[in-house]
């Protein structure tokens, strides 16, 4: 019997075809499930990386308050126009620390992967307050009120406890400073060193315009400005995103 006769057998017999395909599937996934057993992590640490800042965390939460995960993704998936526009493909590593997760290719907006350090901070409020005034084309609802509302985290300690039980690296220092830290990151006249020594890179300063009051606004833009910026990508091919 030819190969040709033993494979139109298999497909014209239903049982067999149904015993085969299972037998293929069944080996499939044990290849696939059975090393997650015994690797102690399947993402690869990244240098750079750590948990959010009080005051990040807390603009983190409010991006996902007012819903703009819908359109706004953070996953640059590893194709030439993406990485071109974008910059480097996103890694497992950076959202490590993320619950939930803003994956997707969801694009009303652009992704927001990469966007820390690409505009001021001017320039995200005025393009939250007006987005029209900065990007004329955009359909994006204006957020103004985020600069009038005061930020009230009832206790952001026990938020960063109960991030730390879900596998978050908080230590019991930074629990213990996390109000300190959330107000210091904001004021441009605070000593920022013990907060820089507990979250490398994190940017500090007037994020609103208005440095006298602590307000939704600041800890959203904290958040955005963070945004792609742990990981140093220097020495990978911007053209290309491999190495």
């Amino acid at each position: 019997m030819s190969l040709m006769d033993k494979h139109q057998f298999i497909e014209r017999n239903a049982t067999l075809l149904l015993v085969g395909s299972l037998l293929v599937v069944s080996i499939g996934g044990i290849v696939e499930i059975a090393p997650l057993f015994y690797l102690e992590n399947t993402i690869e640490k990244v240098e750079g990386m750590r948990p959010y800042s009080p005051l990040e965390l807390a603009g983190r939460n409010i991006y996902i308050r007012e819903g703009c995960y819908v359109c706004h993704s953070q996953m640059i998936r590893p194709f030439r126009d993406e990485v071109e526009r974008y910059g480097h493909y996103s890694l497992a590593a950076e959202s490590m620390y993320d619950h939930p997760f803003q994956w997707g290719s969801k694009r009303t907006g652009p992704d927001l992967a990469r966007v820390g350090d690409r505009y001021s901070n001017e320039w995200h409020v005025q393009h939250l307050i007006r987005p029209r005034d900065v990007v004329p084309e955009s359909i994006m609802p204006s957020y103004a009120f985020l600069k009038e509302t005061p930020l009230k985290v009832t206790d952001v300690g026990m938020e960063l406890k109960a991030n730390a039980l879900v596998g978050v690296p908080y230590t019991q220092e930074m629990i213990d400073s996390a109000r300190a830290d959330l107000v210091a990151q904001a004021d441009p006249n605070a000593d920022t060193s013990a907060l820089l020594a507990r979250y490398p890179k994190a940017k500090v300063g007037d994020f609103d315009g208005d440095p006298t009051k602590l307000t939704e606004m600041d800890a959203l833009v904290a958040y955005l400005q963070m945004l792609g910026t742990l990981v140093d990508f220097s020495t990978y091919d911007d053209a290309t995103g491999y190495r």
